[in-house]
């Protein structure tokens, strides 16, 4: 009897060891089969990540930015350790034992998604390998990317330490607002520094990572909250916040740039122009798109801050003089639906998402604005960015007696007299402040359009050939195209006081007599016969006379 429990009792042993084994040698290989041709590990080491290339002004102000992921990279030494804190204690507690992946996590997801039949399927990855998957990897959730996530993060942990992972992972992930890394994310959504965010915004910018659409500040800010208190409890629990500290930050609001809580860093940046779009297309064409657009340069441009702004309202003012000057009244093209206007919020929305020019900045701010209504007095109207008053705003029928409408088949109407002439329920239109030249005090709201004729201006310092000062045209939002650098013109009558300042330095005076007669220049497109604009020569020929003649 006894030899025969010893002999049961072997045999399981036995079954059990080779049960074990052969365990063993299937994980082995799907380890090894899959663990070949994977992407090597080692460029991570010297892993630069794409950055923001910045525009700096004369005097050294930032002025623009251009980037197709929104990054500033934070070296691991400049994160303060409760950055660091908040985003383990969120996504992975045990990241400092673990040595690339966590069984222990593997398996309570394994055993849940059992348990629930599949309906609660939780992720176990870890930090290390979130790295492989956001680096070396695809994103799918196939088992097989898992097993290759998992070999890539051993050998990972083998050749960097803790921080540089680290580093990598805050400096990659995808935090909403296309912005990437802890230190753009904390820009976009507190305006701060990493320095400066509080343990509570730490753990809002940890609650992102798992899906930042499912966390908006403003959309899903409940959830938001919620997730938010979890971070912070879990940072409790790992010791990173006392008692007293966790019961202080969970109580703060949840506040964000995006609820109205902090001005945005936008805010200190003007509007994109002609000067900084024009750097971009030059240095796209000097280094490539790509490494305009990640390779984070810090371009310092000849623009004069306070030239600037004086080159564009004199070309503005200009173009508007002529163009009111002709009467005709063209709007902005854009309406609103009449059943989009029956509350304040809906009209706002739909306002807001109209492409409309919101750059103008000529005598005061132009405001985009939608028509609520059309009396014999006045139009009532909804402006973007102000607030709504009991009385209202109005365009009273003297601010339209300038223009004519241009009719559907192309004829214009009569002069207007009432706004219902120029104005209907539902047009999207641009208005300005009138204000007093002595105070500055407000008269009325008035109308104002995009001048069909355009024009460019450009100020150069003529001993060094920096350009201090450019316009492209009325409004950059209103059309990208540069007309002081893209419109190819002949310079025309322009060009001739060039030529009569070369010859007065060459001892020319204006009673010099000159022959106008026919004469024929070889260029590399062919003879080039000169010619005046009346067909005529005249001679011999005082040059200050010949100024009135006009070659073609």
């Amino acid at each position: 009897m006894f030899r025969f429990i010893l002999s049961f009792l072997g045999g399981i042993f036995t079954t059990l060891t080779m049960s074990i084994g052969m365990v063993a040698l299937t994980i082995g290989a799907i380890f090894w089969m899959y663990g070949r041709d994977l992407p090597s590990h080692e460029s991570l080491a010297q892993y630069t990540p794409p950055t923001i290339s910045r525009i700096y002004s004369g005097q050294g102000r930032l002025i623009d930015e251009f980037a197709k992921e929104r990054r500033l990279f934070a070296p691991a030494d400049t994160i303060p350790p409760m950055i660091k804190q908040a985003f383990i204690s969120a996504e992975d507690k045990n990241f400092y034992e673990h040595d690339g992946y966590d069984l222990r996590g593997i398996g309570a997801a394994a055993f849940d998604a059992v348990r629930t039949r599949g309906r609660d399927v939780r992720g176990a990855s870890t930090i290390t390998q979130q790295v492989m998957k956001n680096f070396l990897l695809s994103g799918d959730r196939r088992a097989e990317r898992k097993i290759k996530e998992i070999i890539l993060a051993a050998r990972v942990e083998e050749a960097l330490d803790k921080e540089k992972i680290l580093e990598l992972y805050l400096n990659e992930i995808f935090l909403g607002q296309n912005s990437y890394g802890v230190a753009a994310a904390s820009q976009t959504y507190f305006n701060k520094t990493l320095s400066e965010l509080a343990p509570h915004e730490a753990a809002f910018l940890a609650s992102l990572p798992k899906a930042p659409s499912d966390y908006h500040p403003v959309r899903r800010k409940d959830r938001l909250l919620q997730r938010r208190n979890f971070v912070l409890r879990e940072m409790n629990e790992n010791g990173y916040l006392s008692d007293e500290e966790y019961a202080v930050e969970r109580a703060q609001p949840l506040r964000s740039v995006q609820n109205g809580d902090f001005d945005s860093f936008k805010k200190d940046l003007p509007p994109r122009d002609y000067f900084t779009d024009e750097i971009r297309r030059q240095l796209s064409e000097d280094f490539g798109e790509g490494e305009f657009f990640t390779g984070g340069l810090t371009v310092r441009a000849t623009i004069d801050n306070e030239m600037q702004p004086i080159a564009a309202n004199a070309l503005r003012r200009q173009l508007e003089q002529y163009d009111r000057g002709r009467g005709v009244w063209r709007g902005t093209g854009q309406k609103i639906a009449v059943d989009q206007l029956d509350s304040e919020e809906n009209w706002r929305n739909a306002l807001a998402d109209l492409r409309v020019p919101r750059d103008i900045d000529l005598e005061n701010q132009w405001y985009p604005a939608v028509v609520l209504s059309v009396g014999d007095s006045a139009a009532r109207i909804g402006i973007e960015g102000v607030e709504e008053t009991a009385e209202g705003h109005f365009i009273p029928a003297k601010d339209v007696q300038w223009a004519r409408k241009r009719l559907e088949d192309g004829k214009l109407g009569r002069k207007a007299q009432v706004a219902g002439d120029l104005l209907e329920v539902g047009d999207v239109v641009l208005v300005r402040r009138m204000t007093a030249d002595a105070d500055g005090s407000f008269i009325r709201w008035t109308l104002r359009q995009v001048p069909e004729v355009q024009g460019a201006f450009v100020a150069m310092d003529v001993d060094t050939g920096r350009v201090i000062a450019m316009q492209g045209g009325f409004s950059y939002q209103a059309s990208v195209f540069n007309r002081a650098t893209q419109a190819q013109r002949q310079p025309g009558s322009s060009f001739k006081p060039f030529v009569y300042a070369s010859a007065l330095d060459s001892g020319y005076s204006p009673a010099t007599i000159v022959v106008d007669a026919p004469i024929e220049i070889n260029t590399p497109q062919g003879v080039w016969r000169p010619k005046n604009s009346s067909n005529r020569f005249y001679g011999p020929t005082p040059c200050a006379p010949a100024s009135n003649s006009r070659a073609t």
